[in-house]
């Protein structure tokens, strides 16, 4: 008898929408190919992948590493980006490589991460399966309440950039409400893209955008660039976990996987030396290095939250940038609202019997109108998203990944395999602990004026944000 538990046809229930057909014979040996089972109307592209990975990434989070830099130093903060990102693209490579093995040992053609936790600790040690369900339920809890209120954070910052370029041309200020406010309808029209297949090009524009304005960040600091020397190569240790929180929460983009990968044409070209994984996390490496390096070493100590705060208001130039990344920041709001609506639609599938596509558009109505209503009610809410993404993020980022690798493979499990493991939990705990204390002295900044302490974690936002 095998030391795996077969789960039930109830625990599948969540992949009910997924194609299960007979097993294929190999001379005389059951072989189930769970990409070839798979029956998508509308399957994406390895192109339209990598784009919808590059924009996930690419978040507002990389206009805060250049203050980033100055924690660290310029040396130290190559070598340390290096090794985040390291961290954060192995643990969604276990995530996935988790999920094909079980996508053979269940015979299911695809998984969102849910279940690929709930279905790792089924069939994992006898001690782990009476924790199947509770897991499965808080991956769950933890993807929503960090994803949606991302979107909340988004519309304030789109709002917030529109404030700042109204103010300068009109010479008088609006409540920032009224510009969030402006935003629920161009977001309820975004929100009705059908699916990932129809949001590529959305994504594309986004980058194309998110380019555009970073490209013209670039100029301002590569102009007048002064002497590497001016700068400290090595930051401190009382510093170090600010920029390690900083770009951790700035890089992950571990809600965004399991989708990506259940959507592609070609899903073996996720994982691999050239896979899509590793050639957007590249990509993305690559960017944050060089304007996190750049950035600090033009404006040195003067480095503010967000590096679009530092150039000139007065340059056209400047403008577009903020426009541009503002737009961008639009855009990307579709692919974060995608993984709360997925979650949301399939327990509704689950708890009802007869839904429509009316009941779908329904929901992202609803959505949406939460969304924002929780970004009029509360704009100075950056903050505690940011703790709710301090906690969230290393949870779900880096631990649960690990754990869910020693679950999968629990039978098989060596001594570097729990060296390693054990070693990347610790940097998830201290991720985990500095996040969330930084986020605490962000929310202590946000509500007690006489505090002079900056928010950090939420860096992107512009400050301060008006009430």
């Amino acid at each position: 008898m095998s030391k795996k538990k077969e789960i039930s046809d109830n625990k599948l229930r969540p992949f009910k929408c997924q194609e299960k057909s007979e097993v294929a014979h190999l001379n005389g040996i059951d072989y189930f190919d769970p990409f070839l089972e798979r029956n998508l109307e509308h399957p994406t592209t390895n192109g339209e992948t990598l784009t919808h990975l590059l924009k996930a990434s690419l978040g507002t989070g990389i206009l805060a590493m250049p203050l980033a830099f100055q924690c660290s130093g310029l040396i130290t903060g190559i070598f340390a980006t290096l090794c985040v990102s390291f961290v954060c693209t192995y643990c969604s490579y276990l995530l996935v490589k988790c999920a094909h093995t079980l996508y053979r040992r269940t015979k299911v053609s695809s998984m969102s991460y849910a279940d690929v936790a709930e279905v790792a600790f089924a069939n994992g040690p006898q001690w782990s399966r009476k924790f199947s369900l509770i897991t499965r339920q808080s991956v769950l809890w933890l993807l929503f309440v960090t994803y949606f209120g991302t979107c909340s954070v988004y519309t304030v910052i789109i709002a917030s950039n529109f404030e700042q370029l109204f103010t300068h041309h009109m010479g008088y200020e609006l409540n920032l409400r009224y510009f969030i406010s402006i935003l629920l309808i161009p977001l309820i029209l975004l929100s009705y893209v059908p699916n990932l297949k129809y949001l590529a090009p959305v994504s594309m524009v986004a980058n194309l955008l998110m380019a555009t304005g970073l490209g013209i960040t670039f100029y301002y600091t590569l102009c007048d660039v002064p002497n590497i020397s001016e700068r400290p190569a090595v930051g401190t240790l009382e510093t170090f976990p600010t920029y390690f929180c900083l770009t951790v929460f700035a890089m992950e983009a571990i809600g965004v996987v399991m989708p990506l990968e259940n959507n592609m044409k070609t899903p073996r070209s996720f994982l691999g030396v050239f896979g899509v994984l590793n050639i957007g996390m590249g990509c993305v490496t690559i960017v944050y290095i060089l304007l996190g390096f750049f950035g600090y070493l033009k404006y040195g100590e003067a480095t503010k939250s967000s590096i679009t705060l530092n150039l000139p208001t007065e340059d056209l130039a400047a403008q577009v940038a903020k426009i541009c990344i503002s737009l961008a920041v639009f855009c990307t709001y579709g692919l974060q609202f995608f993984v709360c609506l997925e979650i949301m639609w399939n327990k509704i599938e689950e708890t009802f019997e007869r839904t429509t596509i009316l009941h779908n558009y329904v929901l992202r109505t609803v959505l949406v109108i939460a969304s924002v209503l929780i970004a009029v009610a509360v704009p100075t809410i950056g903050p505690f998203i940011g703790l709710i993404g301090a906690f969230c993020f290393s949870l779900l980022g880096i631990i649960v990944p690990l754990i869910i690798e020693f679950a999968t493979y629990w039978d098989e499990v060596t001594v570097w395999m729990t060296i390693r493991n054990l070693v990347l939990i610790v940097v998830g705990v201290l991720a985990l602990v500095f996040g969330t204390a930084n986020s605490i002295a962000d929310i202590i900044a946000a509500y007690d004026p006489a505090q002079a302490v900056e928010c950090v974690i939420n860096s992107t936002l512009p400050q301060p944000i008006a009430e």
